[in-house]
């Protein structure tokens, strides 16, 4: 399923739609309260623009980083309907919810460098997501230092990424540096 090609460009239609389904109550956090997709979409995107040969089975693991996270999808669901390298690929960036948000925060920078290459490619372009996000519509509850907390958060998860796609590390970057103006 890795191919480009119609089958690649099915494959991950496919995968878009399933994640609009499995998301579909869902809206992000800020302001606008925009569909949850958009993020999703969003992360393949960046996922897609930072490859330099097609891999689309990276692309639908974009589209369902966070189906078992936050959508009660199984890895066995993934593996089934997508295969075992997008499974795997969705598994590698889902935290465990059963553990405290504090844990998961914690263990997000103690296992970056320990990510695969293709892994941190989703987790830098879901950091670059969010930090969009908190910048053109950031929760109406965030404080100015709530926000800097995040940004500073973020920053240490990408700073452990031993092979940040540089297209996305230097979006990173422009975005980390917009932080003052919050």
């Amino acid at each position: 399923m890795s191919g480009d090609g119609i089958g690649g460009v099915r494959s991950i239609l496919r995968a878009a739609h399933f994640a609009a389904e499995k998301h579909a109550g869902q809206r992000r956090k800020g302001a606008a309260a925009e569909p949850y997709i958009n993020h999703l979409l969003e992360v393949a995107e960046l996922v897609s623009g930072a490859l330099t040969e097609p891999d689309c089975n990276l692309v639908i693991a974009a589209l369902l980083h966070d189906t078992v996270e936050d959508a009660g999808v199984t890895r066995q669901e993934l593996a089934r309907d997508f295969g075992e390298d997008v499974a795997a690929l969705v598994m590698e960036v889902t935290d465990d919810k059963s553990l405290p948000k504090a844990e998961r925060k914690r263990l997000q920078i103690v296992n970056a460098p320990h990510k695969s290459t293709r892994a941190q490619v989703i987790k830098l372009a879901d950091k670059i997501s969010n930090l969009r996000s908190i910048l053109t519509s950031p929760p109406a509850d965030w404080s100015a230092t709530r926000k800097r907390e995040y940004f500073d958060w973020a920053r240490q998860v990408v700073d452990g990424l031993t092979h940040p796609a540089p297209s996305l590390k230097a979006e990173f970057e422009r975005l980390y540096g917009q932080a003052g103006s919050m």
